[in-house]
């Protein structure tokens, strides 16, 4: 299917409607901004790097000179950087709020909340925004959507080692972050009424994230890797049905083919229990509520 096709078939105007993404300077980040701009909405970027991300900014103004567009500076591994960009969110008249961003084999180390910084960049720091997000998001009967990944099944959860902080492995560490992520959502919001949820996953893709591996084995596999994987501009469209299509409780939207490839689909995930899932939802609960009265000390 053309894309033009599909996206007559699956998106419709978001004219007057504001949209707030976080990791916008990446390939499916900004491919999903020029979509989401191309339907009208106003975009509040959500960014690391002000200066990539003003320049971003500029690039979609002169595209789009109808649509208003605002950049928030967010550092997801400093939680005093999120909370203030979550304070800015809250002063935004938002009505979808789409977690993008992440980060997987980078330099490990402890936060200041005592968690590892891609547990903390990968789950806490959105589902923290998420949670403070939701009252707002509530009054406009908003949306929800959070990019997980096919690694979130590479792991089993651990309440021993929570954020996996004693493994090495970037696939574990990340899975599980993402594994937290996913179903502390589902169960997040598996009684929320006025606010949906739409979790997605755009599959492999040629992004920065990828760009982990030695510089000799990259530079042999990064053409072929072009080749084999979906470009950002086709990935990121999973991330944009999930605009449209609420998901149910465990079930995500994602590439038609084994995960990886082709156009969007709405699928049930059974690659958790509802145990498990339950557990992730409490030990979640209970990391947000200590979180917040650590703040109040």
């Amino acid at each position: 299917m053309k894309r033009e096709k599909w996206l007559l078939k699956n998106t419709r105007s978001l004219s007057g409607k504001t949209v707030a993404v976080t990791g916008t300077t990446g390939g499916i980040g900004k491919e999903l901004c020029c979509y989401l701009a191309q339907l009208g909405a106003n975009l509040i970027l959500l960014d690391r790097n002000p200066n990539l991300s003003q320049a971003f900014s500029q690039e979609l103004k002169c595209k789009f000179p109808n649509i208003d567009i605002k950049c928030i500076n967010v550092n997801l591994e400093d939680f005093d950087s999120v909370k203030a960009a979550t304070e800015s969110l809250k002063k935004e008249n938002i009505d979808i709020f789409i977690h993008n961003a992440g980060a997987y084999s980078i330099p490990r180390k402890t936060c200041k909340t005592g968690f590892d910084n891609v547990f903390q960049i990968n789950f806490l720091s959105p589902y923290y925004i998420i949670r403070q997000l939701l009252p707002q998001l509530s009054s406009k009967n908003g949306r929800v959507v959070a990019v997980s990944s096919i690694a979130h099944n590479y792991s089993k959860i651990d309440a021993q080692d929570i954020d996996f902080k004693t493994r090495k492995k970037s696939s574990l560490v990340y899975g599980n972050a993402k594994r937290f992520l996913t179903f502390s959502l589902f169960e997040l919001f598996e009684k929320e009424k006025n606010v949906s949820l739409s979790i997605a996953h755009p599959g492999i893709s040629f992004t920065k994230i990828t760009n982990h591996y030695p510089k000799l084995i990259f530079a042999l596999i990064k053409h072929p890797m072009k080749l084999i994987f979906m470009k950002p501009k086709k990935a990121c469209l999973s991330v944009l049905k999930g605009v449209f299509t609420p998901c149910g409780y465990h079930c995500w939207i994602g590439p038609r083919l084994f995960d990886i490839w082709g156009i969007p689909k709405l699928k049930k995930l059974n690659t958790c229990t509802k145990s498990e899932s339950n557990v992730i939802g409490k030990i979640a609960d209970k990391i947000y509520n200590d979180l917040l009265n650590s703040l109040e000390e």
